[in-house]
């Protein structure tokens, strides 16, 4: 039985109705039914801390699932599963890829920037404080690129540069943004 069906939150079983009557009306292929179920049994799993078994959702999902725009957002939600399990490399991968499937992603640019800011904090704790300093630009160039595809979230980064007396790179930002507004 799918994860969907046993879930006892009411708000889940409303989401999981509305979610079956919408593949039902629209036009999709079995495989993206399939797809799709395990997306959101991932996501029920994700959300209850179960973090293997929504793993194992989401990569069935991304066997079965063809449209980019969708991937993008599986990709995005196996990053912070290995977020939460302290593999940030990993999760860096997963968000890497988001973005390169569906340009709209700021809550992946978001999680980079965090990312980094977070090894950026553990390189200047070993007394690396190049290292520390790399990381940090990295995750400026992030929320940066978060606040330029949704300029009314992400307050915290918008105020980083205040915070921290650190500046947004501005010369790989330029060129950044030159491109996104063309595209």
């Amino acid at each position: 039985m799918p994860r969907s069906q046993r879930n006892d939150n009411f708000i889940d079983k409303t989401f999981t109705i509305l979610a079956d009557i919408l593949t039902q009306i629209l036009p999709t292929s079995k495989r993206e039914r399939e797809a799709f179920i395990y997306y959101r049994d991932g996501m029920s799993a994700q959300s209850e801390g179960e973090y293997a078994e929504a793993s194992g959702s989401y990569y069935k999902a991304m066997r079965l699932e063809i449209d980019s725009y969708d991937r993008s957002y599986i990709l995005h939600n196996i990053g912070p599963i290995h977020t939460s399990n302290g593999k940030h490399a990993e999760a860096l991968e997963y968000y890497f890829q988001a973005p390169e499937r569906n340009f709209f992603s700021p809550q992946a640019f978001n999680n980079m920037a965090v990312i980094c800011h977070h090894r950026g904090g553990q390189a200047i704790q070993q007394g690396d404080l190049e290292i520390s300093e790399a990381w940090f630009d990295q995750a400026a160039e992030y929320w940066r690129r978060a606040i330029a595809l949704s300029p009314d979230n992400y307050a915290e980064a918008q105020n980083r540069p205040k915070i921290t007396g650190r500046s947004f790179p501005s010369h790989r930002w330029e060129s950044w943004s030159n491109s996104t507004r063309e595209a």
